[in-house]
This record gives C-alpha cells, structure tokens and sequence, in this order.
C-alpha cells in the first residue's frame, strides 16, 4: 500500500523531528533524474540507537562510513535535484563539524545555501553552525556569551518582511525540541527496525542517526539561547504582513440563477452535520435497500463513499475516532496548538503544546504523537470541505472517505493490499462520475520513497536493492490505477495539493502531485501576503492559493485555522465550484485557462508563483456569453 497522508505539516510532525533524508554532484557521470535512482547503503550497529546517541566513537564510525557513501555517490551520480544535493552537502557538513574540519564544515554549508531558491530559507540557513563555529574560534572562555552575540548579530541583520514566517517557525521548532522528545521518537521507529533487522539499517535512518546526534550536543544545549534571540528579533519588529486574500474573494449571493454544483471532498471524511443542505444526497437511495452484510447500512445507494485503512467499503462517511485515548476537546486545542507552532503562530495552545512536548518522557513520545496525528486525521476532511463551500450556496459535498494511516510507524505495505487501493481509487472515481461530480479535492498524496522506508521498518525485503523493487511494484500498481481513474473522467476536474515536503514531487515521485493532465490542477500555499510558505513542495504546480492559517470547520462544529497546501488546495476548488455555479458548460480545460490566465504572477524571492485571483476569474466568466463556450 502506498503509504497517504494528509498534506498538512502537523500530521507529518514526526518525520520532521526523525529523519530528514540523507542524500546529493562532476567527468562521465551517470544522470540520476529520479530519487529511486540513487543507490542504497546499509550500516549495522551494535546495542540500542538511543545509546548510539551518547557514545562518541561509535557514532563517529558511523558518521565514517556514511560520509564515505556519500563522497563516493557524488563522484559517481550526476544528481540534478538541488534538494538531494542539499541533504547531500548538510549532512557530509554535520559530519565534518563532528571530525573538527570547520573549515570543510563552512564549505559544504555554503554548497547547500547556493542551491535554496526560497529567499527565506537562504538567508536563515546554518545561522546556528555558523555561529558555534565562530564561538569555538573565538570564544575562549566566554564561549556560551560569544554564540550568542554572533547569533543575535546574523538573525538581527535579516530583513523582516522577507523571514518573518520562518523565524517564527524557527522559534517555535527550538521551544519544543528535547533530548527526550527525540529519543522517545527514535524508540518508538527507529529501534524496532533494528530489533528485526539484526541492527541493520539504509543510509536514511543512519544519516538521521548522526543528524539527531549533532542536534542533541550541540543544539539543544543552546535552545534557551536561540529562543531568546529569536523572540527579541520579534519583539522589535512585531509587524504582520498584510492580508490579500480578503480583497480578492467573492462570496456567490444565494437565490440567484446558477446551478448546483456537485464537489466531491476526497479527504479523511466529513461531519455531514455541519453542511446541512450544502451536502450532497443521493436521491436514488432507496432506505431499506442494499444494506451491507451486517445489515447497518447503505452501500451501493449512499449519500458518499468511503473506505477504511485496509480499502474496505464502510458507510461512516467520517473518520472514526471513539477509541481514541484522549478527550476529543483537548485533543483539538493540542492540533491547532502544534499547527501554529509549524505554521509561526503564536498563540494560547502553541504555548501549552510548546511546554508539553518541551517535558515529554520518552514513553510519551508516540501516544502523543499518534493521538493527535489520529485527531488530525478525523479534522482534515471536514476542514477542507468548509474552504471549498466557503460562500458558495450552490455547492454540494460529497463526501470520498480514505482513510490516513496515523501511526508513527505505518501498517506493512503490501502487494495484496495495493491491489485493493487499485481498486478503491478506480471505484471510487466511477462513483464520483456516476453522481455529476465536477471538481475534486484531492489534499493528500504518498510517495515511493514512503513505501521504501515503511518497508525498512518492518524489515521487509531481504537485500535493499528487493526492498526497493518491492517498493516499486507496490508503488507502480497504485500509481497506475490513481492515474487511469483521473484519465477516465476528463469531465471532473481534479485538484491536487502539492504536499509540504519542501521537495520537487517529479524528482521523489508524488501520487498525485506529479501527474500531468488536463483536467487536473496542482496547488502550492502561499502565506496571507501571496509569498510562498517554507513548507510548500514544488516542480509541478499550476497556481498557489492561500495555505498559511485558514479558518474552517472540525468535526462538532467549532472553528479552527490550519495550515498547509491542504488548505490551499480547496481554495482553487472552492474557486471551480463558484465558476461552474455562473458557467455549468464549462469543462476542465476551460477552468483551467481561466483561473490561469486571471491569475497574478508574484515574485517569491528568485522564483515566479502564479496566485490565484477568484474576484477576476468570476469576471471573466461572467463576461462569457451563453453558448460561447
């Protein structure tokens, strides 16, 4: 199965604070186009991770061997990917902090800062190495007091409009980081893998070992230092970018001429209960017909269509969460809490979530993390249907359920459950045409590579290079029948988020996010002012809407701000659903053109994003004369 999450960076918060991917450049090199081309190595360790983690030498043979992988990758592979190449030049830097080399250290950081294209992420990066490098040069015994004079001069330096978000965010990552927090993470991932594996494991997993290590002696112990300076630069400054995006909507007035428009929300499910009669009814469910084996309900004539975890049908068109172990409550101040720290918010539940992850046990790591990823899960639908329906009385949502894995490490992938996906999505999509959907919101996407590294986990795969077949196989059939659905239904426009992993989805292979057809549209996020987000992935986007603390519905009712290309892809559906209301004639390719063509160019540091303009988009519909098109 491919591995699908939501694309909202609080559900993927335990990635970002494991393993960050350990990857990377000259005479008759082979051309490496695709990150499944690159080769993979093992390492084995003796005894616990964690232990790993307080031991010099045998971390420092570790970092060894991975250096010396990486070096030889380089020499070999033509690697055109500058977010490989960075992870390339970041860790072999971190090792040659580790070696003493600061100078080589220097090198390799300044390698990578040359290849980031978001101005903010350029001009923010390594500001911390850079000034524990200097601290040793220079420090003698006032080390801790010349740190942080040199780290306070470069974030004092750094122009405010353009770094705001991202020291925020900064900030934020620094309040909640701690020994505990990452070594409960690696517990809970890391080490059973290396219990099955005989202490075996990729080169993934060892680079975020050393990775985890430098943050660990050398980060952490200056947390208090670099919040400190962070929030001082704020303080200063304490300007909020302006808003854009309330000048550029336009709410559709109800009781006028337009026509319904069926939206389906192919997410984790909705509280139908909130819509009312914005929700889509089948109006040939016939009660008492087609009940399912138990007798509990609808299936074939059902007011939507959902599947659970494991692709089989069920009529609870909302993600259900009654085990969970947690008031539903708390649990939902601790989400919003954890999404504005990733988001630079700072609120009530960013400071409480802040405390309680900063004095998490290492046993409290994974319950925490899985219940509110299971909480994130259970909102995400019902968030993103209320930004499609925004303003729109003439929309209807149909509810798709996929179900999200929440856990920390996700169920095993396997080539029979794959083909049970297959036949989800390709059902699916043949539900949606049978009942006049126009558009769908499709804000979730899955990769190869997570299919590789869940296999890893439950040591699946005798060699690395099976488990990498293997992972292709189970990739390829899922792939292939997401993308026979969309093509089989070029009356429905489909809107794909582009996920918030900071990466080019052509080169790592994103379901959906890297499919190219004509009815289809990819969406990156943006902030409020129409500058793009850190977290926003790239290379294969149409348009940007606005990703950064959008205000929606959670299940019960109450309103919450998410962030995420989740959020900003609704905002181009919730755009379709409003111009098809005006122009039910037109097709995919014609909203597509418009919302382009009507579309702003914006500059975000050194690369173009195209921002959507819904109040120009209605224009220009409105302008068309009835059968023109």
């Amino acid at each position: 199965m491919t591995t699908v999450v939501s694309a909202r960076p609080a559900i993927a918060l335990a990635a970002l604070l494991l393993f960050a991917a350990s990857f990377a450049e000259g005479a008759d090199k082979i051309k490496v186009e695709k990150a499944d081309d690159l080769p993979r190595h093992t390492y084995r360790i003796e005894g616990k991770a964690v232990d790993l983690l307080s031991d010099t030498d045998p971390l420092l043979d570790l970092a060894s061997q991975v250096r010396t992988n990486l070096l030889d990758d380089l020499s070999k592979f033509e690697i055109g990917d500058a977010t490989t190449l960075q992870g390339y030049y970041g860790l072999l830097g971190t090792i040659a902090f580790l070696d003493g080399d600061y100078e080589e250290c220097l090198d390799y950081q300044k390698k990578s800062i040359d290849l980031e294209d978001k101005e903010p992420l350029r001009l923010m990066s390594g500001m911390t190495l850079r000034s524990i490098i200097h601290a040793i040069r220079n420090g003698g015994d006032d080390f801790d007091g010349t740190f942080e004079a040199e780290m306070a001069r470069q974030v004092n330096a750094l122009p405010y409009d353009l770094v705001e978000a991202n020291v925020k965010q900064a900030k934020g990552r620094a309040e909640i980081v701690s020994e505990n927090l990452i070594l409960g993470a690696i517990e809970a991932t890391v080490q059973p893998m290396l219990d099955k594996s005989d202490g075996e494991m990729t080169g993934e997993f060892a680079g975020g070992l050393v990775s985890r290590y430098f943050l660990i002696r050398h980060i952490i112990p200056r947390r208090d230092q670099i919040v400190a300076i962070y929030s001082d630069y704020l303080a200063v400054h304490k300007v909020e970018k302006a808003d854009i995006w309330a000048e550029r909507d336009e709410a559709l007035e109800p009781g006028l001429d337009y026509e319904p428009v069926t939206v389906a929300i192919w997410d984790s499910g909705i509280d139908v209960m909130i819509y009312g009669d914005r929700m889509w009814t089948n109006a040939e469910e016939v009660p008492g017909n087609n009940l399912d084996d138990d007798g509990n309900g609808y299936i074939d004539d059902f007011n939507g269509i959902a599947w659970t975890l494991q692709a089989e049908k069920t009529t609870d068109l909302l993600y259900p969460i009654g085990d969970l172990g947690g008031d539903r409550k708390e649990l939902q101040k601790l989400a919003k809490g954890l999404d504005d720290i990733t988001s630079a918010i700072e609120s009530e539940e960013a400071s409480r979530v802040k405390k309680i992850m900063s004095e998490m046990e290492r046993d409290e790591v994974r319950p925490f993390m899985e219940n509110l990823s299971l909480y994130g899960s259970y909102a995400h639908g019902t968030h993103v249907g209320g930004i499609a329906a925004k303003g729109n009385p003439y929309i209807r949502l149909l509810a798709g359920r996929i179900t999200f894995d929440h856990k920390i490490v996700p169920d095993l992938p396997t080539v029979e459950q794959a083909r049970k996906d297959a036949t989800m999505f390709l059902e699916t999509v043949r539900y949606f045409q049978a009942n006049g959907v126009r558009v769908v919101n499709m804000s979730w996407g899955g990769s190869l590579g997570s299919v590789e590294s869940t296999l890893e986990m439950h040591n699946v795969g005798e060699t690395p290079e099976g488990r990498k077949a293997l992972a292709r196989e189970i990739f390829e059939i899922g792939k292939v029948a997401l993308e026979t659905a969309i093509e089989n239904a070029p009356e429905i426009l489909f809107v794909a988020s582009a996920g918030n992993s900071d990466v080019d989805v052509n080169f790592e292979e994103f379901l959906p996010s890297a499919f190219n057809f004509p009815n289809m549209m990819i969406v990156g996020a943006v902030d409020q002012a129409g500058d793009e987000t850190s977290f926003t992935s790239f290379g294969n986007v149409d348009a940007y809407a606005n990703g950064f603390e959008v205000v929606s519905y959670v299940p019960g009712g109450d309103e919450l701000s998410f962030s995420g290309t989740s959020m900003s892809s609704p905002n181009v559906t919730n755009l379709a659903a409003k111009m098809l209301a005006i122009r039910p004639s037109l097709e995919p390719t014609e909203l597509i053109e418009i919302i382009v063509m009507t579309g702003v160019k914006h500059m975000a540091g050194e690369r173009e994003v195209l921002l959507i303009h819904p109040k120009r988009a209605l224009a220009e519909v409105r302008s068309i004369k009835v059968g023109s098109r």
